[in-house]
């Protein structure tokens, strides 16, 4: 089974706009027409803090894995240095060697702000590569990866910017041909920017509260190609998230937080072509197809992101569709235990993901543990019946957990 649905990602990649799906344009509202990217695994949530409250993490406290959600988070770390490790089996339903790995730390410097870096790696398991007659004709290991360097900076008490650097490496094929044509590990290079507000002078309710606010551009960088047929480049997934969040103090020992985000791929929206009395593509000028709705994909950078919040064939209604909703909630009992829940919304035409996510986490003097658990709701996930894991260290901790006695919880 594996092996056909890598055939199948193969091929898609090598066609390139071919693979564009058609829909009619009298019925755009009600039909599919889901936004893709290559390298879809940047935007697959890594750590599991994140992963139980509804894959929410712009505008939440910051922790070691804030490189990913929003790299200016890391300006409000109150620790000097600090590591994660985080894994998640991938489709494990189906198959038991397809994995993501994450690891990410950061050091603070005095008076120049916080740099940190991470590794994601992507293990897609091992494929049985066939001829068309069925002759095995080579094994390999799918995989991809992206090495971040990230840095972060407050520019005042409540507000802090930063960024981050990535190299995305993506090897499907291991050089074998598909559909006539010789593929290569595909390459490319991408920056994110963001920014963070916490202001810790809040009241809610009598309450002492802290509140949040992120904004985070993912992801603008190169297309990405796996041939060398000069018009077959795919974007990578730019990524647009804003998000807010509440941490009510309760009392000494109780702490309650809420985290709202929209996030929304910012890459074209596959447009309608015009069809004939067969109801195939009407062939257009340099190789393309007449459009009868939308905006041509092929696009420079720039004009994909901008026109990405423009584009959809059906006008503003589907534009909003376009647009995913989640968020969670985190209870903190004597800042050592949480409990976190979430939910992720996503259009049915846009691919249909909605479920609900669960969590636990405990902080323990030089270390702390987070568990996430998905549960969807309309149809299956790679993650259903899989947990997923987050190892924290406080490497502060190393140097003075004797004087501190184990105190200064959590180790966010």
């Amino acid at each position: 089974m594996k092996q056909l649905e890598i055939a199948s990602l193969i091929a898609g990649l090598c066609c390139g706009g071919l693979a564009t799906a058609q829909i009619d344009k009298n019925e755009l509202l009600g039909q599919i027409n889901v936004p893709t990217t290559a390298v879809p695994f940047l935007i697959i949530s890594p750590d599991s803090r994140a992963g139980g409250m509804g894959d929410a993490g712009v505008a939440s406290t910051p922790d070691a894995n804030s490189i990913h959600w929003n790299a200016a988070k890391m300006g409000f770390l109150k620790k000097k240095m600090g590591l994660s490790v985080s894994y998640t089996p991938w489709l494990r339903a189906l198959v038991p060697d397809i994995n993501i790995a994450y690891l990410s730390a950061y050091r603070k410097i005095k008076k120049a702000g916080v740099f940190a870096g991470s590794l994601r790696y992507f293990s897609l398991g091992n494929i049985t590569f066939t001829d068309i007659a069925g002759n095995e004709i080579g094994q390999f290991n799918p995989n991809e990866f992206a090495i971040d360097g990230a840095y972060a900076t407050k520019l005042g008490d409540n507000f802090s910017m930063g960024g981050a650097m990535r190299f995305i490496y993506s090897n499907l094929t291991g050089g074998q041909a598909a559909g006539g044509n010789t593929t290569k590990a595909g390459t490319a290079f991408a920056v994110d920017i963001s920014a963070y507000y916490h202001n810790t002078k809040v009241e809610v309710g009598g309450k002492k509260s802290t509140f949040m606010a992120g904004l985070n551009i993912s992801n603008i960088g190169s297309k990405i190609s796996y041939t060398n047929i000069a018009d077959s480049k795919d974007f990578i997934p730019i990524n647009l998230r804003l998000g807010a969040g509440l941490d009510m103090n309760i009392d000494d020992f109780n702490t309650v937080g809420f985290l709202f985000e929209i996030n929304k791929l910012m890459v074209p929206t596959p447009p309608v072509y015009e069809k004939d009395a067969n109801g195939n593509p009407v062939p257009g000028p340099n190789g393309t197809y007449l459009i009868a709705a939308g905006k041509d994909p092929d696009r420079g950078i720039v004009s994909g992101m901008f026109g990405s919040f423009s584009d959809a064939p059906a006008g503003f209604e589907e534009e909003l569709r376009e647009y995913n909703l989640s968020g969670g909630l985190e209870y903190w009992y004597d800042k050592q235990f949480a409990v976190r829940a979430g939910y992720f919304y996503e259009h049915e035409t846009k691919g249909n993901r909605k479920y609900f996510t669960v969590g636990i986490g405990l902080r323990y003097n030089v270390f702390g543990l987070d568990m996430a658990y998905l549960i969807p709701t309309v149809q299956k996930h790679p993650l259903q019946n899989t947990l997923r894991f987050t190892l924290q260290f406080d490497l502060d901790a190393f140097k003075d957990q004797d004087k501190n006695g184990g105190g200064d919880q959590p180790t966010n």
